[in-house]
């Protein structure tokens, strides 16, 4: 399980970029997708993001976890709030969260050091 996860945010966005010239309508709709979920409401950028790496802890996606983690520190996020996150995740979804909680605390570690 040893790996950067700014690495790992460099390799997947050259993979991302070539699935959208590959299905670019699709990819169109994925991003407006996401434009409308973090558009501007009730919660702040930072709380959408904390969301966000919590679900991606809880369906196992390094990928996301790497986006997420980068998005929440550009939005302020600390560390404390990153683990209260990775807490919720692991207590909602035990032991396979407890794994990918501790990876995302190791994200937020390599790219806030």
């Amino acid at each position: 399980m040893a790996q950067s996860y700014p690495d790992l945010a460099k390799e997947l966005n050259g993979d991302i970029k070539n699935l959208r010239d590959a299905i670019p309508e699709t990819m169109a709709g994925f991003s407006a997708m996401g434009n409308a979920a973090k558009a501007d409401g009730a919660m702040d950028p930072k709380a959408k993001e904390l969301v966000a790496i919590g679900i991606a802890i809880a369906t196992r996606c390094d990928g996301c976890i790497t986006f997420h983690v980068k998005a929440a520190i550009h939005h302020g996020a600390t560390r404390e709030e990153i683990s209260e996150t990775i807490a919720m995740a692991v207590y909602m979804g035990g032991g396979p969260s407890m794994i990918y909680g501790s990876l995302t605390l190791k994200a937020f570690d390599q790219y806030s050091g």
